[in-house]
């Protein structure tokens, strides 16, 4: 017997929304949330759906999980930012399918009609066929992985406080960060200096000496998608700082305690008793669902592409926004980067297109505007490349503390991460030195429809 289908049709308490047109946003990041604050107090009915109740502000979950800030300073409810709007409704859910042709979503059982959807469902990460490495190396895409990272650097630090041989504190004052783009610089330094420093003040029977961490990368150079100057600035600055870079190493093998790495003469084997992982990213798992129901073109990442109004081929009702789509419709043919500030505009550009199109006006091509990329990759030190002006060191951290605050949603963790930030500039303490949680309950938690992926298909029945 067919399932039977539940319909979710929730009647706005004003009866003046009731016969607008429903825009329905799956996902509250940075461009589903720009999205939805552009639509408010327009004239369509909007439906933000997300599997959380919170928007993060993903880049910087390196500071979670390092210590520096908490998981409320890069999180706000949803339902605060944007949920108080009249004609906007916060759903908690997860969508699980999509029904083109009925132009409905699929989430908690029940099916919701759109007039125009928008998905913004962002990307997670990838072990590159390795799903087996996840449960050593955890990644950093959701607050949950930043919580394992942190749990297990401070539980190996007061293991070894307890621990009376040398060489098995050494492995547990050791970390092994794979990927040397901004999330894994970023991690790899602050991670450095919370162990470095809380070594030398907290504990007593650690040598802050003994302190290792590794960076990891198969290419060249650190930071490969910025000038080569930067790249150098980072690396030594890092170098300085005590750590290892390890690069033009390919990892071949994960296990607990240990990566195996492939290098120009052989193999190489690190110890350590943290890893982590920010080498790889691919699309919400959603975005395969739906290239399979619309048959939508994907990118080698999973990516589906888009026209230059971010909708489907044949399907004008649904755009595709933020690290889910590949647009390639600039002015060089590359496709926009998998960043904040492109998600930002592209978020801000199919809101205004929606409108225009209800209210039969024209409206303006997209156009992306690059405001640069940068990293921050110690204390007052970052690298920063915007639009060809290249800066490091105390004004590249002046920079990027500025963007990072500006994009930033919410006010309130602006100045809660201003102030912790020179708090930790002044003392060289972190605020929020806390194991929390069991072991590895976290791992299992999904970023997207991982489970359904990954389930084997139904056993057909013999007729």
């Amino acid at each position: 017997m067919a399932k039977e289908r539940f319909f979710l049709e929730l009647t706005p308490p004003d009866a003046s929304l009731r016969q607008l047109p429903h825009v329905v946003i799956v996902g509250g990041g940075f461009a589903g949330l720009k999205a939805a604050h552009s639509l408010i107090g327009k004239p369509v009915r909007v439906t933000l759906i997300d599997k959380r109740n919170f928007n993060l502000f993903q880049p910087l979950l390196y500071q979670v999980a390092s210590g520096l800030v908490s998981e409320a300073d890069v999180a706000s409810p949803l339902r605060q930012m944007v949920g108080q709007a009249p004609n906007i409704q916060i759903l908690l859910g997860e969508v699980v399918d999509i029904d083109p042709a009925a132009r409905e979503v699929v989430f908690n059982d029940r099916h919701l009609a759109f007039d125009h959807l928008i998905l913004a469902t962002g990307s997670g990460s990838t072990y590159f066929g390795h799903e087996e490495w996840r449960e050593h190396a955890p990644p950093m895409k959701i607050l949950e992985h930043a919580d394992e990272v942190r749990r297990r650097l401070l539980t190996a630090l007061e293991e070894a406080e307890q621990t009376p041989d040398p060489a098995r504190r050494r492995h547990l004052q050791a970390v092994v960060v794979v990927g040397g783009g901004p999330s894994g610089c970023e991690l790899a330094g602050s991670v450095n200096e919370m162990l470095r420093h809380a070594v030398a003040r907290d504990f007593k029977q650690l040598d802050p000496a003994d302190c290792r961490v590794t960076l990891v990368d198969p290419g060249e150079r650190l930071l490969r998608a910025m000038h080569p100057s930067l790249s150098e600035a980072a690396a030594r600055y890092l170098r300085s700082r005590g750590v290892q870079l390890l690069l033009g190493g390919r990892v071949k093998a994960i296990a607990a305690g240990r990566v195996t790495v492939g290098v120009a003469d052989g193999e190489q084997t690190l110890e350590a008793a943290t890893l982590c992982w920010t080498a790889g990213v691919r699309a919400s798992h959603l975005g395969k669902l739906l290239a399979e129901r619309t048959g939508a073109p994907v990118d080698r990442g999973g990516r589906l592409i888009v026209a230059p109004d971010f909708s489907l081929p044949g399907h004008p009702a649904i755009r595709v926004v933020g690290d889910l789509c590949s647009y390639g419709h600039t002015a060089d043919g590359k496709s926009l980067p998998g960043m904040a500030g492109p998600a930002v505009q592209m978020g801000g550009w199919v809101a205004a297109d929606i409108l225009a199109g209800i209210e039969s006006r024209p409206h303006a091509p997209f156009r992306w505007t690059d405001f640069g990329s940068m990293a921050v990759i110690g204390p007052l030190c970052a690298v920063a490349d915007l639009r060809g002006l290249r800066v490091s060191g105390p004004l590249g951290w002046l920079l990027w503390g500025l963007a990072h605050l500006a994009f930033m949603p919410a006010t309130e963790n602006r100045l809660s991460l201003l102030t912790k930030w020179l708090w930790a500039i002044v003392t060289q303490q972190r605020a929020s030195l806390l194991i929390t949680g069991r072991p590895d309950q976290h791992m299992g938690v999904e970023v997207g429809l991982e489970r359904l992926e990954l389930a084997p298909p139904p056993a057909s029945s013999a007729g």
